[in-house]
């Protein structure tokens, strides 16, 4: 099976991704149900003991190379972020990032922020130039830009920010998202 089929198994399977920001966060989502960990925090001092928590703990991994302070998202960052965290998988808006963790094995998720049509259309671009396993769409309340992200790529689609209700999940995944990522600690129940 290819990355793509794998992670779209595992986001079908667990369609509600934590989104942690903090170390309350990580505390919640290690007593929670919830499998699968987008890490939005941390720093070259603090994310190697978050990573190895939320390992202990079975969870599957994706770290945020962007937003790890102390850490560049270039090619060495990525090669960091394998090697001393050995996550699941990235999540970066930046495609070289997308093409160095990909050559590592990592699964790979790009964020899109979708603003304007323009932003769509350079998306589009960056997801057939890149071939990441999945897509993030921000905001994830963005029902009309997933369906246009899903009609034009056969990329799996992961709506995240600004979903705080049970009806924005819902919508969501209507629209044509297999997952969505929250830091509303009450949807990682659902």
């Amino acid at each position: 099976m290819s990355k793509i089929s794998d992670l779209t198994e595992m986001l079908v399977e667990n369609p509600v991704i934590a989104a942690i920001r903090n170390d309350e966060n990580l505390e919640d989502v290690l007593a929670s149900k919830a499998q699968i960990v987008f890490v939005l925090y941390g720093n070259i001092l603090s994310i190697t003991e978050i990573c190895s928590k939320l390992k202990k703990a079975g969870k599957t991994i994706f770290v945020h190379a962007d937003l790890i302070d102390g850490l560049r998202g270039d090619k060495v960052g990525i090669e960091f972020i394998n090697k001393y965290l050995a996550p699941d998988g990235i999540i970066t808006t930046k495609v070289n990032c997308i093409k160095y963790a990909k050559h590592l094995g990592l699964y790979t998720i790009l964020r899109l922020f979708i603003i304007d049509s323009l932003s769509i259309k350079t998306g589009v671009k960056n997801i057939q130039e890149t071939q990441p396993c999945a897509i993030e769409i921000m905001p994830g309340v963005a029902g009309k830009a997933i369906r246009n992200l899903k009609n034009a790529t056969n990329v799996p689609i992961i709506a995240g920010g600004l979903i705080d209700k049970k009806k924005d999940v819902i919508d969501a995944l209507s629209a044509g998202a297999v997952a969505i990522s929250t830091t509303a600690e009450e949807l990682w129940k659902m």
